[in-house]
């Protein structure tokens, strides 16, 4: 990896920081709008060209398989069915979305009666984070399109910002090519097939993304800002909180920034996570009920690590006895466990700012930590954006017709490992 980046081998998160520095501003050669838009559709199309195009090439082939196949036919509205292919896109958790944007909250903690299983208490909508159906709720009341329409048109608009923050991001530490690899990187990654359905994933990774863009550029209101509000959709915002904070509290140690901006991004950071785990809890009466409810209706709970541990144990041995088994699911899940822990240690040798390392591995020891439908790990690791630092530095290298052929035919394989092995051969 240093004959990638040579200008890395001696100085390490020093060159970082020297690569840091805000960019020097464009000049304006002339006057008015045209002359601005020219320049920012040169500075973003590309990204979003590349991202729009290989998602749209992996959509397409989900559709097709799920037109094909056809089972989405025979099953459940709720539950990976419908009578049109891209309804799928709006069952599992878009089902929940959907009643949250259309009726709101009840929190409570309702037992199952005679429960002896893992589920113990009734499904409650409060275990979904309300910025995605909020926005729903409000593109639905500004445009007249239904829940279904308005949640797609967020995630789909998330999605083209996730886009360019992941090619801001890689593109501020590894030049305007790794930026491109990266964006087409976040359209064809294990779990991509949740960026263009009724689901949160979209808007989260794009909050999450500008954060962390935004503690690079040394914005530190801008980040604390971003970071609360990513707080109120996704409980694993913890992974990003913390990692504002750590970035924050070094740059008070060097006293680079002042005190009064890092503090206030420690401060801002966590307000929104603690904000609706607290209202939930006050709501029903037992400030742990969020983690109640997702434990008992869910069986989604912090184990150490031991549901992870008993699933790749299995799955090596072509054994699936476990909670909440699906085999083609599960079996991509353990892929991208492997690529992402082999490209954890490529990472950190770069010496990548402390906020990426640390929103990336707490964001891996909060996924592989917990109990949960494994086949799910491929979507919960979709946030981590820095691991595609170290294959888009490796892959930017390619000529222009290997790029394509490579992320091209990625693309094709996604409609399946990333959408239907998903939506119709496990839970997302």
């Amino acid at each position: 990896m240093n004959k990638i980046l040579p200008h890395m081998t001696d100085t390490g998160a020093g060159s970082w920081n020297a690569r840091l520095s805000p960019p020097p501003a464009a000049t304006d050669p002339g006057h008015g709008r045209w002359p601005r838009l020219r320049r920012t559709a040169e500075l973003h199309g590309p990204a979003l060209a590349v991202y729009g195009t290989l998602k749209l090439v992996g959509f397409c082939v989900f559709m097709f398989l799920l037109d094909s196949a056809g089972d989405y036919r025979a099953k459940n509205p709720r539950f990976g069915g419908g009578a049109r292919p891209w309804d799928v896109l709006a069952s599992w958790d878009g089902w929940w979305y959907e009643q949250v944007a259309a009726h709101g909250y009840h929190p409570a903690l309702v037992p199952v009666p005679g429960a002896t299983g893992p589920i113990t208490v009734e499904g409650n909508s409060a275990a979904f984070f309300p910025l995605y159906p909020a926005l729903m709720r409000l593109v639905h009341e500004v445009t007249g399109l239904g829940l279904y329409g308005a949640g797609m048109s967020v995630s789909v608009v998330a999605s083209f910002a996730a886009a360019l923050g992941v090619h801001a991001v890689a593109a501020r530490l590894g030049g305007r090519r790794a930026g491109l690899v990266a964006a087409g990187l976040w359209a064809v990654w294990p779990g991509s097939g949740v960026e263009w359905a009724v689901y949160s994933d979209s808007l989260y990774v794009a909050l999450a993304v500008w954060a962390c863009h935004a503690v690079l550029s040394r914005r530190w209101i801008t980040a604390g800002l971003l970071t609360c509000v990513a707080g109120l959709n996704r409980p694993t915002a913890a992974a990003l909180i913390a990692a504002v904070a750590v970035a924050a509290l070094l740059a008070l140690h060097r006293r680079r920034d002042g005190v009064l901006r890092p503090a206030a991004a420690i401060v801002v950071a966590p307000i929104g996570l603690l904000a609706y785990l607290g209202w939930v809890g006050h709501r029903m009466g037992d400030y742990g009920g969020y983690f109640k409810l997702q434990s008992g209706a869910w069986a989604h709970e912090w184990d150490f690590g031991r549901h992870t541990l008993n699933v790749f144990t299995s799955v090596a041995v072509g054994h699936f006895d476990y909670l909440y088994a699906w085999s083609f699911a599960d079996m991509i899940g353990v892929g991208v466990v492997l690529l992402a822990l082999a490209l954890l240690p490529l990472l950190i040798r770069l010496r990548p700012p402390a906020v990426l390392t640390v929103y990336t591995v707490l964001t891996l020891v909060l996924v592989l930590g917990s109990q949960q439908i494994f086949g799910n790990v491929s979507r919960y690791l979709l946030p981590l954006f820095p691991l595609f630092l170290p294959l888009a530095l490796a892959l930017r290298r390619l000529s222009p017709a290997h790029l394509v052929t490579l992320l091209g035919i990625a693309a094709l394989a996604s409609g399946s490992y990333a959408g239907y092995g998903l939506f119709e051969l496990g839970v997302p």
